[in-house]
């Protein structure tokens, strides 16, 4: 689905962390409605490294990038001499930039800034010479304990949290500079869908708890989940959100979700009518309780008049598209996990 009028054929595009969820849907999507853009996808690809918390320092994968046809360039956005190469060897004309630490239970402060904050100015650095717009991805965990989801009322309860806030008041920075770019950070709330398997552990409960009911066990919730609520965004809304980001002809923050909050339970619920299982669900203590958001509901409105955003995905809707890619993934991966 084109969800803009304006040709991005014969248009170069940079996608950071293209390899990784959001960027991967991105890059297929310019490629398969956009068949002469020009994509460039930059990953940090994953290795055996690992950060405190045990989980992998990248998820960028080649699986979700299989079928794609333009450039892939392995390297670390922190890298200075790689940006280098990038401005001086392409002219872009968008840039999405989707590399983060996007792990909320990260402690590595000093890395997490650095990636997410001073990175992000290099790289508007390059947008800014190109004359490139730039799309960015940011997130409802600027808003932590804070129930009002409206840009200007955030209370970051994780360095994460505080890492996008201090993308988004760098971007305002520029944005005050009267630049021949549009600068639009898109706060994502929960996102699901096709292309987020890699991300391991920080995978949506959408796709674990279809897993855990297609192994036969009862899906396992924090206590209390009928009561956490937050607003699940499929992957289409997303992508939506982006392109119409890079066209619009205004700079900001805005956020990206349903505007309707949702519990975890709701979810385990859809699935086992959607798969016909009628399992009872097991209650675990919550462990990250202090650094956990119990309820996320996005202020959408200037996202739509500004945006021209319109979600189309309910939840019901959203796992119900998804569901035929959940049980591809149980077969090919899950299954045959070592």
């Amino acid at each position: 689905m084109k969800y803009v009028k304006k040709n991005f054929n014969n248009k170069t595009i940079l996608i950071t962390g293209g390899a990784g969820f959001i960027g991967s849907n991105l890059a297929f999507y310019f490629q398969e409605n956009y068949p002469k853009a020009k994509i460039v996808v930059l990953d940090l690809f994953r290795s055996d490294k690992t950060l405190s918390n045990g989980n992998l320092k990248s998820f960028g994968h080649f699986k979700n990038l299989i079928g794609f046809n333009g450039i892939v360039i392995s390297g670390d956005i922190n890298n200075k001499a790689l940006l280098k190469e990038l401005e001086h060897n392409y002219e872009f004309d968008y840039i999405f930039h989707e590399a983060a630490i996007s792990d909320t239970t990260v402690s590595e402060q000093d890395l997490m800034i650095q990636t997410n904050v001073n990175a992000f100015e290099d790289l508007l650095k390059i947008a800014i010479k190109h004359k490139a717009n730039m799309i960015y991805a940011s997130s409802a965990a600027t808003y932590g304990t804070s129930d009002i989801f409206e840009v200007g009322n955030e209370s970051p309860n994780n360095v994460y949290g505080f890492s996008k806030l201090m993308m988004d008041k760098l971007a305002y920075s520029y944005m005050d500079k009267n630049l021949p770019i549009d600068i639009v950070g898109l706060r994502y709330f929960n996102v699901y869908g096709a292309r987020e398997f890699f991300k391991n552990k920080t995978a949506s409960t959408v796709v674990q708890f279809g897993h855990q009911l297609l192994k036969g066990s009862a899906p396992k919730l924090f206590e209390g989940s009928d009561t956490i609520l937050r607003d699940f965004v499929y992957i289409e809304d997303v992508i939506q959100a982006n392109v119409k980001a890079a066209v619009a002809g205004v700079s900001g923050v805005f956020n990206v979700g349903t505007g309707k909050a949702r519990s975890f339970q709701d979810i385990a619920d859809i699935l086992q009518t959607e798969l016909g299982t009628k399992y009872k669900t097991e209650y675990i203590p919550n462990p990250y309780v202090g650094q956990y958001q119990f309820f996320t509901e996005a202020n959408i409105d200037d996202t739509k008049h500004y945006l021209d955003y319109k979600p189309r995905f309910e939840l019901e809707d959203g796992i119900k598209a998804y569901l035929p890619e959940i049980k591809r993934l149980f077969e090919v991966e899950v299954k045959n996990a070592k």
